[in-house]
């Protein structure tokens, strides 16, 4: 389980393909504090470190996460959004947040305002995922507030802590994104449709 809160940006130093799947190795300042087995959330995507170097992890992305997550768009030298999993015993700053994207959407509107940035992303809505006015969501692994939302689209606004450290600020017209939806509000979705 993960927060939606971005620990640090990694940089993507190695893709290989192997198959149907895709090794993905990544620099960061935590990859001498990861281990072998251990659950990260890049871009929102929950991976298994596989492989370790003092200063990289190398995870794994199956067939399956390629084709419904933005993660077998990655470039070497892209900054991606890392986190470890949560502590039982630490505060939950952003929501709960599993690590398993529901779809991608694509930035439809990104404005630049007086010391913020407002982004809009808009989704297949026929998958049932709804978000809603002031509600969570997660935008490459991203704990964010909703604060436009349509039928197939919402907005959020983003401070200058969250655009300058993490990779939001390389998203433009045209970039496609993974979302997680409140985990809350699938379940209320579902069994509304019963």
């Amino acid at each position: 389980m993960f927060t939606g809160i971005i620990e640090t940006l990694g940089k993507v130093t190695d893709l290989r393909h192997d198959q149907g799947n895709l090794h993905i190795t990544v620099e960061s300042a935590i990859a001498n504090e990861l281990k072998i087995d251990q659950s990260v959330a890049h871009n929102g995507v929950c991976l298994t470190v596989i492989a370790l170097t003092e200063n990289t992890h190398t995870v794994t992305a199956i067939e399956e996460t390629l084709n419904k997550t933005s993660i077998g768009d990655l470039k070497v030298g892209e900054p991606v959004n890392l986190e470890r999993c949560v502590q039982m015993n630490a505060r939950l700053d952003g929501h709960i947040v599993q690590g398993h994207v529901d779809q991608t959407a694509t930035c439809t509107v990104f404005k630049e305002l007086e010391g913020s940035w407002e982004y809009t992303f808009a989704y297949d809505s026929a998958t049932g995922n709804v978000t809603v006015e002031k509600g969570s969501i997660c935008v490459n692994g991203i704990s964010l507030t909703v604060v436009n939302s349509g039928t197939d689209h919402f907005s959020v606004a983003i401070i200058p802590y969250t655009y300058e450290h993490t990779n939001l600020h390389n998203v433009r017209v045209g970039t496609k994104v993974n979302l997680e939806f409140d985990i809350i509000g699938k379940y209320v979705a579902r069994l509304m449709n019963r």
